[in-house]
């Protein structure tokens, strides 16, 4: 069982930046692929972003790439998502979630998830 806790999220302005964290605790954190996904009102919960478990391949959507990164600390059991240049469209509730699998962009591929923390970007 792994449990995972978001945190950073908040209101900013079109442009600005916001850093999500993800803290994991219970099983071997370094042993799982993380993704971040978001999900808007009254929309269908999707992907963002995803990192392997040792860091060092990531993907991303096509609506963040070039502005979102995804990180991982595995020393603090902890994954990111540092988010620039937000557009208003990346108003959701963005949720960290853990897979043993690799390359997963699917919400159902995914075995455990955080509560989500809400992201507002005005206009």
């Amino acid at each position: 069982q792994v449990q995972l806790v978001e945190s950073g999220g908040g209101l900013v302005q079109a442009g600005g930046s916001l850093r999500l964290s993800c803290a994991a605790s219970g099983r071997t954190f370094s042993g799982y692929t993380m993704g971040w996904f978001r999900q808007a009102p009254g929309k269908e919960r999707e992907f963002v972003a995803t990192i392997n478990w040792r860091g060092g391949g990531t993907l991303y959507a096509d609506a963040v790439k070039g502005r979102f990164t995804i990180s991982r600390d595995n020393a603090k059991n902890t994954v990111y998502l540092q988010m620039n240049n937000l557009k208003p469209e990346d108003t959701a509730v963005y949720y960290c979630a853990a897979t043993s699998s690799i390359w997963r962009t699917r919400a159902n591929e995914y075995d455990y998830w955080g509560q989500g923390t809400q992201v507002t970007v005005s206009s």
